[in-house]
């Protein structure tokens, strides 16, 4: 099992926690790592880009001019695309870009992240994160004795103090234990779990 430190909130070392290798101990797979990226990217977008096509714009209902004699090209419709004011060739319509990834892959890729985190000493534990009151300048100290520039907080539940207490540092995002993905972690700087959100990922995803 991989053996880490544990932190409290002043950053300084209080004792250290075997972490399961069934979640932070596998053999990484870069490509489902990557795959589960570009599923949460693809998923994210809106898809919504539209255009007409000459069926849909208006008007050109009758043939602008007859089909021989005039010195004109023959036209069927003044909407044509070569048209000022005709429809698009190939218009673009609103799209799911989302696929599927397989219930399996999706862990996997999971514990691939988290694993890749421990390899790259870019996951801090710490022992809890309690606040008093709502306190983005309390927070930001904690990091910075935790020396985390860019982090993902990991939580076990939602806790207030501390969600609203970080949500005005900068590169610095909250989750909880139950919610976390792939692109988050990647993309999250060093990760910040406490004991208890240790506990809950171990449960779920063992």
């Amino acid at each position: 099992m991989a053996n880490v430190s544990v932190f409290n909130m002043e950053g300084k070392e209080v004792g250290s926690i075997d972490l399961n290798d069934a979640i932070f101990g596998v053999e990484v797979n870069e490509h489902l790592v990557h795959m589960a990226v570009v599923q949460h990217l693809a998923a994210k977008r809106q898809g919504t880009q539209k255009a007409k096509t000459r069926s849909e714009v208006s008007g050109g209902g009758r043939k602008p001019w007859r089909q021989k004699g005039t010195g004109h090209a023959r036209q069927g419709s003044n909407r044509s695309p070569q048209w000022k004011g005709g429809g698009v060739v190939f218009a673009p319509t609103p799209r799911d870009y989302s696929f599927k990834l397989n219930k399996k892959e999706k862990r996997a890729a999971l514990k691939s992240a988290l694993t890749s985190r421990i390899q790259e000493n870019k996951l801090i534990v710490v022992d809890e994160l309690k606040f008093d009151e709502i306190k983005t300048k309390n927070f930001a100290q904690v990091m910075n004795n935790l020396k985390v520039d860019k982090g993902l907080v990991v939580l076990a539940d939602n806790d207030q103090n501390t969600v609203l207490s970080a949500r005005n540092v900068d590169k610095v995002n909250t989750t909880l234990a139950t919610q976390i993905n792939v692109y988050d972690i990647m993309n999250g700087g060093t990760i910040v779990l406490t004991k208890d959100s240790v506990a809950k990922i171990e449960e779920v995803y063992a």
